[in-house]
């Protein structure tokens, strides 16, 4: 026993205490990061990378005419476009890109900068220069639709139009966020996503994505796409978390600017959406976008694109037969 336990007992039987709990700690960090190199393994990149202002994006893509991109939302990758079969049918009759978001899938996610809505619409308006993409339509899904509207409204002339699905338009208050703040505060965060917030994240991940999907039932192959432990990993940990603390702040700044977009508009929300509400999101947008569609469709939640991938397919192909700018309007349902 050392001196200073000698003298106060209390500090001699907390020491080895905390030194128990600072070996179980670093143990259990181990165990993550093994469990990451795992997961990485066993779902190596699905598509190429590309370099853009020092940051490596994932991105994937398949055919050609007219450019769509895809941009996911929080907690998934891009694989969301491959799993809900959006991606393959828009391949049919575009060029569909879909990127990992930064620190999503394989895309970085350095510390150089705060990773706001409007930082990410920069970096992938560049990366789309990079790839000779022009005037793409951009479908945002959740919280892809904030990077989405940046992205129109930053750089109105190179977005021909924009498919909003399931989007958080308006500042609310929301308990999710506040629940994940703890992991995007620097060394906190760092702390807990190296430890305690992977087995957290993994038990949680089915309960999560089955109020992403509610009414409907979470498809079979979804955690088959994108497994637990690849969506659980450290950095996505992290993406994941800063992302809920940017997202008031960006519908705080953006619905002030909606007035300004003058391009084709399609918004989609489920009815019964248990994420965001569709009246004081999807609806209100709706309102103060004049040339906008609003698609409600009844029945179903959060991740709607996976039920309604075909009309998706036509409010884009809409778009892009355009082609010469004209402002079309869609079918409503509601």
């Amino acid at each position: 026993m050392n001196r200073l336990s000698r003298q106060n007992p209390t500090v001699g039987r907390v020491l080895p205490s905390l030194a128990l709990a600072a070996g179980a700690l670093a143990s259990l960090a181990v165990w993550n990061l093994y469990h990451a190199r795992k997961a990485e393994r066993r779902n190596p990149p699905v598509g190429r990378f590309i370099e853009v202002d020092g940051v490596r994006l994932h991105y994937v893509e398949k055919g050609t005419g007219p450019a769509v991109v895809l941009l996911h939302g929080n907690t998934v990758a891009l694989q969301d476009g491959l799993c809900s079969g959006l991606f393959d049918l828009l391949a049919e009759r575009h060029r569909v890109i879909a990127f990992d978001r930064p620190g999503f899938g394989y895309s970085e996610r350095p510390r150089d900068r705060l990773w706001t809505s409007q930082a990410q619409a920069q970096l992938l308006h560049e990366a789309l220069d990079k790839l000779s993409v022009e005037q793409p339509v951009v479908l945002g899904h959740s919280w892809g639709t904030l990077v989405a509207l940046d992205l129109a409204m930053d750089f109105p002339a190179d977005v021909r139009g924009l498919v909003l699905v399931s989007g958080y338009y308006y500042p609310s208050a929301r308990l999710d966020v506040a629940i994940s703040a703890p992991a995007a505060v620097p060394l906190l965060g760092d702390a807990l996503r190296y430890t305690v917030s992977p087995p957290t994240a993994r038990l949680l991940l089915k309960r999560t994505a089955e109020a992403m999907f509610a009414p409907t039932p979470l498809p079979e192959d979804f955690f088959v796409a994108m497994p637990r432990d690849f969506l659980s990993r450290p950095l996505q940990i992290r993406a994941e978390a800063e992302d809920a603390a940017f997202m008031i702040p960006a519908a705080a700044r953006l619905h002030k600017r909606y007035a300004e977009l003058a391009m084709p508009v399609a918004i989609f929300g489920g009815a019964d959406d248990k994420i965001v509400d569709v009246e004081a999101h999807s609806v209100r947008l709706h309102q103060d976008v004049p040339q906008s569609a609003l698609n409600v469709i009844p029945g179903a939640g959060h991740m709607v694109h996976y039920e309604i991938a075909e009309q998706i397919e036509r409010a884009i192909r809409h778009m892009t037969r355009a082609g010469d700018g004209t402002q079309g309007r869609f079918a409503v349902a509601s």
